[in-house]
């Protein structure tokens, strides 16, 4: 990488739902509508990530904790909104960009790559079909699309940060939930967020996906949660699904160098007996 590593730091705390991020992604990348029919899932019309859908705002209705501090819903809410027992959990999911990216081990074109932002990107005028990396993406972000068997996948607005701009989602973001800019200093402001928020009384807040020692070397894209991963759609612990093939490509060389040797071993006492 030649630039500094950039990525989302994504405060679900104060997403509005408004989905103009999905909206701002499919205009600028120029990607085919979807979403157009009701799903039953609230107003999730998208319902997750996929070929089509680069941002997927989710809308996660549960039962409000008890006496926990709950977040004002709109300016000068008192944190109880309607008196309802329900609240929304609203979140921007998008492609992680992980440090350690299964999809880029499995790619046999060189379809997927790294900029030089740090970000993980397809091509698709290489990508050849093969599907390899559906799979091996811990977060089940890639698909392929119908009727073309390619795959695709959020780029960052690979085009736009060359350009010197800011993805469009983070761009069109109007409570700032989606924020972009260097790395480090994303993770920063995600901490003191963090503390902000357990200072105000919502213990639940926590950081998913920030953690460089976890089990994919940090995202890319992370996110400040209200409650589980696994209530966003999350996995808990994700890792490199590529992680066992250095030592699995060693026994396999290790089988295959005693299978020749039994081999010539077999031959060499052939040729020995008398005939």
């Amino acid at each position: 990488m030649s630039e500094e590593r950039v990525g989302f730091f994504t405060d679900t705390s104060v997403c509005i739902g408004c989905k103009a991020c999905e909206v701002a992604c499919k205009e600028w990348n120029a990607i085919p509508e979807d979403g157009l029919s009701l799903t039953g899932m609230s107003y999730d019309n998208t319902q997750e990530l996929g070929a089509s859908t680069w941002r997927h705002v989710a809308f996660i209705e549960q039962a409000a904790p008890q006496g926990r501090t709950q977040l004002p819903l709109i300016e000068g809410d008192s944190g109880g909104g309607t008196g309802s027992d329900v609240r929304w959990l609203m979140s921007s999911d998008v492609c992680k960009h992980c440090t350690h990216a299964a999809c880029l081990d499995v790619c046999p074109t060189g379809s997927l790559f790294r900029t030089e932002f740090g970000t993980v990107v397809v091509q698709e005028d290489i990508c050849n079909g093969c599907g390899y990396c559906v799979p091996a993406c811990p977060y089940g972000v890639i698909e392929q699309r119908p009727h073309d068997g390619r795959a695709f996948k959020c780029t960052m607005c690979y085009d736009r940060l060359g350009a010197g701009q800011e993805p469009a989602c983070a761009k069109a973001c109007p409570t700032r939930s989606i924020q972009f800019g260097p790395l480090d200093e994303l993770r920063e402001r995600a901490a003191l967020r963090v503390d902000e928020l357990h200072e105000a009384g919502v213990d639940e807040a926590r950081l998913y996906g920030h953690d460089p020692a976890d089990g994919v070397g940090g995202d890319g894209a992370f996110f400040l949660l209200l409650d589980r991963p696994e209530v966003y759609g999350l996995p808990p612990d994700p890792v490199v699904t590529t992680r066992d093939l250095p030592a699995m490509w060693k026994h396999a060389a290790g089988a295959a160098l005693a299978l020749v040797g039994g081999v010539a071993v077999s031959f060499a006492v052939a040729g020995r007996r008398p005939r």
